[in-house]
């Protein structure tokens, strides 16, 4: 079994796993479902600060993103892509085959969004219905700053789909001050849940958008607006996985329990970043860097299914690599969630010093050593809240 130190899915919890085995009841029938479903819909409300409303999808993370798309689009609909990564542009694809027109505002790859050159594209063209932003684009580990971006956007009267997959509960998010429309994330990531589960916040004004539509959605599966009166109803558009739910229920609660959570996530990226560095490895970004994921370029003579491969079946981790324009180029280490703790990315650390002995590239110093040395440097301190 590999330790699994991926940029997700993460390392699951056992309490979140014999979660999942409880005895459950039938999810479409059962009126003590609908309130616990509400319920952990409500703690996902208050973990991000939403006044909106939250719901949670029976699929894996991408679901959330193409039901956002699917909900708001309509045929012939401008839609703004920012795409400063691979995740950004993706969007595309939801747009267009939901009969939207996607427009590309495309940046560095290596950099975040920048609000002051957004503004100026803006002052020539805000003709959008919505744009989508990512938050954290896990290819290439770089953050964007939604409390900017979104904002921004709204002052245009453009309405904002954020992606925050891979940056939600890593990173500080403030759904209200964000002004973020629809806001979407997975179970997988810095949550650690097995995957399997979206989850998407809605604001008032994307409903109402949603419900001013002049054509139907283009899909059942991914129509968000047949969840709009499940708690009425008490009545799902589809079985829900009870058992995924339950699961998540729990992850929730260990993050609400978890007061020093993003400060535990800032201490591990920024020593990780410090001993990448000092080893002379080279990031893939240039700033705006993520405290969910490192994105490390692979040096010149190795590739990087050697280093992947000799991390997996020498020292038993797994890490990622990367695909479309990233792939064979960067390799990546995921440290969200239950994975973001000093004895584990210890092991990931000590485990890159030997795959890159075994495979004869010499660092310029212990990897191992210059994190402990600068995760130590860094004081101890605890969040009040996520």
């Amino acid at each position: 079994m590999y330790k699994i130190m991926t940029a997700g899915p993460t390392q699951v919890h056992e309490s979140v796993r014999r979660a999942r085995s409880l005895e459950t009841t039938n999810p479409d029938l059962d009126p003590n479902f609908a309130e616990f479903y509400k319920e952990t819909c409500d703690i996902l409300q208050e973990l991000l600060h939403s006044s909106g409303t939250a719901y949670i999808l029976g699929g894996e993370g991408i679901l959330g993103l193409e039901a956002a798309c699917a909900s708001l689009t309509e045929p012939g609909d401008r839609v703004l892509v920012i795409d400063n990564g691979i995740f950004g542009k993706g969007f595309a694809d939801f747009v267009t085959m939901y009969g939207g027109e996607a427009v590309l505002y495309t940046c560095d790859y290596r950099r975040p969004v920048d609000p002051a050159a957004l503004k100026e594209f803006l002052d020539k063209d805000s003709d959008f219905k919505y744009a989508t932003v990512v938050h954290c684009d896990t290819p290439s580990g770089i953050l964007n700053d939604l409390s900017k971006i979104c904002p921004l956007l709204a002052e245009y009267g453009i309405l904002t789909v954020a992606d925050s997959v891979a940056g939600m509960f890593g990173e500080y998010l403030n759904v209200n001050e964000c002004q973020i429309d629809i806001l979407c994330g997975g179970s997988q990531k810095a949550l650690s849940a097995p995957p399997g589960l979206s989850m998407v916040w809605v604001s008032d004004k994307a409903m109402k958008a949603m419900e001013s539509r002049k054509t139907p959605v283009a899909s059942f599966y991914a129509n968000l607006l047949t969840f709009k009166t499940y708690y009425e109803d008490k009545w799902f558009p589809y079985t829900m996985p009870i058992s995924d739910i339950i699961g998540l229920r729990e992850a929730l609660d260990r993050v609400r329990a978890d007061k020093d959570i993003l400060a535990r996530h800032e201490r591990i990226a920024s020593a990780t970043r410090s001993a990448v560095k000092a080893s002379g490895l080279s990031m893939y970004p240039v700033d705006g860097f993520s405290n969910t994921v490192t994105v490390i370029e692979v040096p010149d003579g190795l590739t990087d299914s050697r280093i992947l491969g000799t991390m997996r079946d020498k020292y038993g981790i797994m890490l990622s690599g990367c695909f479309d324009v990233l792939a064979g180029k960067v390799f990546r280490i995921g440290h969200m969630g239950e994975n973001a703790n000093l004895e584990d990315m210890t092991a990931v650390m000590e485990a890159l010093d030997g795959t890159f002995a075994d495979l004869g590239y010499t660092l310029k110093c212990s990897l191992k050593e210059a994190f402990i040395e600068a995760y130590e440097a860094v004081p101890d301190r605890q969040d009040v809240s996520i």
